[in-house]
């Protein structure tokens, strides 16, 4: 991705609020399951690792990486920005301003 287009993201993403959170039990395969979902749907998330977890940001950025197609767009202390293009046309509402940047 190149850097206009994160720009682009980060700008959209500035208002939002986060849409999931990671507590003390960490990341696993059903949390995943259940951002992916969401992704699939909104495109552009915002993740928010609470102060009692476990996990730094570092690793989530890596557990994502290995385990999705999910892409961080951005991270700022503990909130992370994440941005997948939907499979479904009627779902795409950043991809496309963003494929044409």
């Amino acid at each position: 991705m190149r850097g206009k287009q994160k720009r682009y993201l980060r700008s959209q993403a500035h208002n939002m609020r986060p849409v999931f959170q990671i507590g003390k039990d960490g990341l696993s395969t059903e949390w995943l399951k259940q951002v992916e979902e969401a992704v699939e749907k909104r495109e552009l998330i915002k993740v928010n690792i609470l102060q009692n977890s476990i996990i730094e940001p570092e690793e989530m950025v890596a557990f994502l990486a290995e385990h999705s197609k999910i892409e961080v767009v951005q991270v700022i202390g503990h909130v992370l920005v994440l941005y997948k293009k939907s499979s479904k046309p009627k779902n795409r509402h950043y991809s496309l301003e963003v494929e044409a940047l």
